[in-house]
């Protein structure tokens, strides 16, 4: 790769190789890091309406919702009832749990080995600043 001064190319770069760490360590159970990320803030929301889950996500309403639909075909999650599509609550099916405790470790793995690959100086530093650049938009 090209040295660059940019920071945004840089964090690119950087959230690329990261997610394809997370990818591959949960294709053994049909996920990839968005959908495990999605999955996650559902179960912690528990029944969300799609408005929240994409605010707590931080993602635009059709980006999520086009994740939504992947998932929901998948049967691990379900839309439900609202008086219109952004009031539909979203849950977690029991195939999406089973599929979450079974991805748990996988995630887990590459939580401590990217944590042990930076020391937990660097990690802390890390989420520091990564706290501090969420807060910008």
């Amino acid at each position: 790769m090209l040295p660059t001064p940019c920071l945004c190319t840089k964090l690119r770069r950087a959230t690329r190789s990261v997610n394809r760490l997370y990818d591959d360590a949960l294709a053994g159970v049909g996920l990839n890091a968005a959908q495990y990320a999605l999955l996650r803030n559902l179960e912690r929301l528990r029944q969300p309406s799609i408005t929240e889950l994409a605010e707590a996500m931080g993602l635009d309403r059709s980006t999520l919702g086009r994740n939504l639909r992947v998932l929901e075909g998948k049967g691990l999650l379900a839309l439900q009832g609202g008086e219109d599509q952004r009031n539909r609550l979203v849950s977690l099916t029991a195939a999406g749990r089973a599929c979450l405790d079974a991805a748990r470790p996988a995630w887990e793995q590459v939580q401590e080995r990217l944590g042990q690959r930076l020391g937990a100086q660097k990690r802390n530093a890390l989420m520091a600043l990564l706290d501090e650049l969420e807060s910008l938009g």
